[in-house]
């Protein structure tokens, strides 16, 4: 009588811990804990974390690889803002008074440079469009060179002002720059890391 008193609790104990077993998911790593752990070998950890917290599809991200095509979706979205941001501005007259013959000059090399700028932006998210086809074949090192492409389109765009010293190169524009940058610098270490593994 006692051994199967014993024995019942025992199947009810065990019949509870399964229960709880099924209904609480067990993780090897929390999506936070493989951002985290990605990110910290990033250069800019800050730009990582943020940037891949901000997608939802972040959460079913299972590794390096996951989170660098995430990364990279980031990327061109904010080629694609910065496009649309050029656009507004040769639509607007690109940024300046046309009253005399140097004012019209400026004006149309303004709206030239930007034309080029908006160019290079579209190429920036191609090129990073075409390291996602790579990331899913698992060519990491054609993915790099498609984002070290695409990290160096705004350069192109930066010189072109600098081909016309009376052009200011637009304050907005120069954060935009160094925030695609900064994501291309993130997107590049994630894929080093790919490449080592």
């Amino acid at each position: 009588m006692g051994s199967d008193y014993y024995y019942q609790h025992c199947c009810c104990l065990l019949a509870i811990i399964v229960v709880l077993l099924l209904i609480i998911p067990v993780h090897g790593d929390s999506s936070d804990d493989l951002i985290q752990k990605t990110c910290k070998n990033t250069k800019y950890y800050d730009v990582c974390v943020s940037s891949l917290k901000s997608d939802s599809t972040s959460s079913n991200a299972s590794d390096t690889k996951g989170l660098a095509q995430i990364m990279v979706r980031v990327g061109v979205a904010n080629a694609t803002a910065t496009k649309s941001y050029l656009s507004s501005l040769i639509a607007g007259g690109g940024g300046g008074g046309a009253n005399d013959t140097a004012s019209t000059a400026t004006a149309a090399a303004m709206k030239k440079v930007l034309r080029d700028c908006a160019d290079k932006y579209s190429y920036a998210g191609e090129a990073l469009l075409a390291s996602i086809q790579d990331l899913d074949a698992e060519m990491y090192d054609y993915a790099y060179m498609h984002v070290m492409a695409a990290a160096d389109y705004p350069n192109a765009c930066h010189n072109g002002f600098r081909r016309y010293p009376g052009l200011a190169y637009p304050r907005q524009l120069a954060i935009r720059e160094q925030g695609f940058k900064r994501i291309c610098d993130v997107v590049m270490e994630m894929l080093h890391s790919l490449l080592l593994s």
